[in-house]
């Protein structure tokens, strides 16, 4: 199946049937680092974008003692 590179607008083809969310690709025109978030539909996500990211980059949540 093909999707649309958000960055250059160039199809990118996706098995669906070998590919994992998680999974990362690279589109061979523009070179963006996109993750398959979703199989069914299909739905690719640059990594750099919040959500998508390493989750330890988020910050720490301190939590209130009394």
């Amino acid at each position: 199946m093909a999707v649309v590179c958000p960055e250059c607008d160039n199809p990118i083809t996706v098995d669906t049937d070998e590919a994992e969310e998680g999974e990362k690709v690279v589109c061979d025109e523009c070179g963006m680092e996109l993750e398959v978030v979703s199989i069914d539909p299909l739905e690719l996500a640059p990594v750099d974008a919040i959500g998508y990211d390493d989750e330890d980059d988020a910050p720490a949540m301190e939590e209130d003692e009394e």
